[in-house]
């Protein structure tokens, strides 16, 4: 196992060999694309497990990055977070799909709904499974937990403005305990179908 402390995998270091900034993001766009679609035609009761967490990241970026669709098998540290060792992940992994399903199933109340997205987003990101694109999959995760409640797609954060600030302000409250901005944010993307 490789000791990367502090580093992520460049997007640069990818199967094409693309140096070009705005191409990657393309690719990227067009992957995460693809595994929103992938989960929008999944059943709505199709549970959660390893290996649809494993194809939905592998659909979002095998056509890019050799890492996709394999569990993280570095050492990173996100912002201030350090994420768990990565001998930790699959059994991190198995322990959070248990309680998100088990969640999903005993969640009745827009409350409840509302508590059980914030953990299927945060607990996802925390554990941080994959070398990159956990946040981008943690919302993929979080959105098809909104679609088994009936609600729409949530969309934390947009590219312009103060939002994706305001969206990693939340997440660094909830590293440290406060889950208040991150549930406020998820909060004001809920609208049922």
């Amino acid at each position: 196992m490789d000791d990367n402390t502090s580093w992520t995998p460049s997007p640069n270091d990818n199967k094409l060999e693309l140096t070009d900034k705005n191409l990657i993001n393309e690719y990227e766009a067009k992957g995460i694309a693809a595994a929103e679609l992938f989960v929008f035609s999944l059943d709505s009761d199709t549970p959660f497990s390893t290996q649809l967490l494993l194809e939905i990241h592998s659909i979002a970026f095998s056509e890019l990055y050799n890492w996709a669709g394999k569990w993280r098998t570095t050492h990173v540290v996100v912002g201030q977070l350090t994420p768990p060792e990565p001998t930790q992940v699959l059994q991190l992994m198995y322990q959070f799909i248990d309680n998100l399903n088990f969640k999903i199933h005993s969640s009745t109340t827009s409350e409840e709904h509302l508590e059980t997205l914030t953990f299927a987003h945060y607990e996802f990101v925390r554990i941080h499974p994959f070398n990159n694109g956990n946040g981008r999959t943690g919302r993929i995760v979080m959105n098809l937990v909104a679609l088994k409640f009936g609600y729409k797609p949530l969309e934390l954060y947009h590219r312009e403005g103060d939002s994706r600030k305001i969206y990693i302000d939340a997440m660094k409250s909830a590293d440290k305990g406060n889950f208040e901005p991150l549930t406020t944010l998820i909060r004001k993307e809920m609208t049922a179908f």
